[in-house]
């Protein structure tokens, strides 16, 4: 180990190789056909690929096994194959690397978000790192390379990892966004530090920018370690062309700004997705005899007092006003309606109801997205208008069935630039119930996730930790089941959206005081206010359905027993009457009542606000 130490830390640049998965793509293994795979389907391509870097010049080349553990390799179904992909891996690699050149073990993240952000528990990870570490380094690799990580506390976990399991050397690299704030706010400089007294070797970043937007966030990075920083660049921006990626940056431009970086400091200097052996080999020509620079005239990079623009120019922070509804909760008793989303995209019904509601004294209308997986208006869109043309304000539920990452947190920023301050973090439906059932659930991450993001607009930060410029002033409410079957899951999961940010809760809807009470035990011992969910039922039938199709949704069996043996009429007065006893029950217990009216009928909203 001490001699690769030394190499990594010697005198002279070290020159890495460039893309893998795009060069196999190049040659014809496509996007369904997991990049990693080849390794097994056509391990002499791969092996060759190999040596076409080594005779470019690179003095350590990765294996071919970023995304091969087993959650990314699932997607293909081939999960099961684990062991056997990065075996040949490494040995295609080795095959090509003889006894001059170092092979570095690259192991990526597992691709989905980690909890509390997502639904994948940081043990699950862990498992799938230990799995594919093991194989690697079992396998022979002089030291493993951790790559392309976005979420820091991801990498750090995989760190710790490869260390339980060995000492071996261990390069992390961090990506980071093609923005000007990022460098603004000092973000590689601190990511630098954090992992500079974690046992490593040597840090840096790679994939996510070209060669030209590295140079900046290795200047920090060096700034804040005494370590080898070594940087891999992509070859630019990829654009699609009649179906194939493609990438502009000329090996002679990479070659250049190479230079550039290593002057900046960089030790290790290599390539990522669009580089070829054309652009290492031009890269290896101009270090060559380069010695690495130490710059111990910079000083560190601190983040800003105050957001700053990319073009450094200090811009004042602005607190946005926080919603009326936040500044109502603990001073009266709120009140929230739900009103349906018709289909189409007339909402004159809705505003209608809206305007109904706010004059009786109403605080807040609900607007859903897309209960039941149903196909409906935008609800940021019904949102808008109804707190534009009627002037009172909407809790948006806010789901995380049809977004990615990027799409949630560019929605959420365009909700509040309309004035949209109350949320609803909720999971979603899944598709298969819904209107379209051979549609894509995407679901990066859950509501909990959710809840951890829009606290962290409040905070003035996106999930990366990049500043938005100005802090949101989300109020940050959540829903809960006190009905639920696991109950004790269900408490738990509300603990974490506490803990995350929550600000409000929702409850499903309650038909019975015991169960009333239990809910609101729970959120006093956390601290947060409880709007109690009330939905009058209108049948026998009605009482059924929600009882036994609706998840989340629990009837008594006395009042559905009482309910079959009377007529519509007489069971709808009954529902009303169950309805208004539990919110008399609740007016002196729960900060405010969230009143759902069947079919999204305001009549009996108003009716149920003369209860309270």
């Amino acid at each position: 180990m001490s001699g690769i130490v030394e190499l990594l830390r010697g005198a002279d640049v070290l020159v890495c190789d460039g893309a893998m998965g795009t060069m196999l793509h190049e040659r014809g293994i496509h996007f369904e056909h997991p990049y990693e795979y080849a390794n097994i389907t056509h391990p002499e391509l791969v092996a060759s690929l190999h040596e076409e870097y080594v005779r470019s010049g690179a003095s350590m080349i990765e294996t071919n096994t970023f995304g091969a553990n087993r959650f990314k390799l699932a997607a293909f179904q081939r999960e099961g194959l684990v062991k056997e992909i990065n075996a040949a891996g490494v040995k295609a690699a080795r095959k090509a690397a003889g006894r001059s050149v170092l092979v570095a073990g690259a192991v990526g993240p597992i691709g989905k978000p980690l909890m509390p952000l997502g639904r994948i528990d940081p043990e699950e990870a862990a498992a799938a790192f230990r799995e594919q570490a093991e194989v690697l380094l079992e396998s022979g690799v002089d030291l493993i390379l951790l790559e392309t990580f976005s979420d820091i506390e991801e990498l750090k976990l995989a760190i710790r990892v490869v260390q339980e399991l060995a000492d071996i050397p261990i390069i992390a690299e961090k990506a980071f966004t093609e923005d000007g704030e990022t460098l603004a706010e000092g973000l590689p400089a601190r990511v630098a530090a954090e992992l500079s007294n974690l046992g490593l070797v040597a840090i840096g970043a790679n994939c996510a920018v070209g060669p030209q937007r590295m140079v900046e966030i290795v200047r920090m990075m060096v700034s804040s370690t005494e370590l080898p920083v070594c940087a891999m660049p992509t070859a630019g921006l990829p654009q699609i062309i009649d179906g194939h990626v493609h990438y502009n940056a000329t090996p002679e431009y990479f070659a250049r700004y190479g230079r550039i970086l290593a002057e900046a400091g960089a030790s290790i200097i290599g390539g990522c997705c669009g580089t070829t052996p054309e652009h290492i080999r031009a890269l290896a020509t101009a270090v060559r005899g380069l010695s690495r620079t130490v710059r111990q005239t910079v000083e560190p990079a601190q983040p800003s007092a105050k957001p700053v623009s990319a073009s450094s120019a200090v811009v004042e922070v602005v607190r946005p006003q926080p919603s009326r509804l936040s500044q109502k909760l603990g001073k009266k008793y709120v009140v929230a309606v739900e009103l349906d989303i018709p289909k189409g995209s007339r909402i004159d019904k809705v505003l209608e109801g809206a305007q109904a509601l706010r004059d009786r004294g109403c605080d807040c209308i609900d607007i859903s997205d897309g209960a039941r997986a149903r196909l409906r208006m935008n609800p940021m869109a019904v949102a808008h208008l109804i707190q534009e043309q009627v002037g009172i304000e909407v809790m948006m539920h806010f789901s995380c069935r049809d977004r990615n990452l990027l799409a949630i947190q560019s929605d959420l920023l365009g909700a509040h630039a309309l004035g949209l301050r109350n949320i609803l973090a909720i999971t979603g439906d899944p598709t298969q119930v819904g209107d379209y059932p051979t549609a894509t659930s995407v679901f990066d991450i859950d509501s909990i996730g959710l809840v951890r993001i829009l606290s962290r607009f409040n905070e003035g930060i996106d999930l990366a930790g990049n500043s938005i410029v100005e802090p949101t002033a989300f109020l940050i409410a959540v829903a809960f089941n006190p009905t639920a079957p696991d109950f004790a899951h269900e408490v738990e999961r509300l603990r974490r959206k506490v803990g995350e940010g929550a600000q409000l809760v929702y409850t499903q809807p309650i038909y019975e005081l015991s169960v009333l009470e239990r809910a609101v035990a729970e959120t006093q011992k956390l601290g947060v206010p409880m709007l109690v969910g009330i939905l009058p039922l209108r049948s026998y039938r009605h009482a059924e359905f929600f009882h036994n199709e609706v998840p989340g949704i629990y009837i008594p069996e006395e009042i559905r027993r009482r309910m079959a043996g009377m007529s519509d009429q007489d069971a709808r007065a009954y529902g009303m009457e169950v309805a208004k006893e539990l919110l008399t029950q609740a007016r002196h217990m729960t900060a405010g009542a969230y009143l759902m009216p069947p079919f999204g009928n305001y009549k009996i909203a108003e009716e149920l606000m003369e209860a309270i």
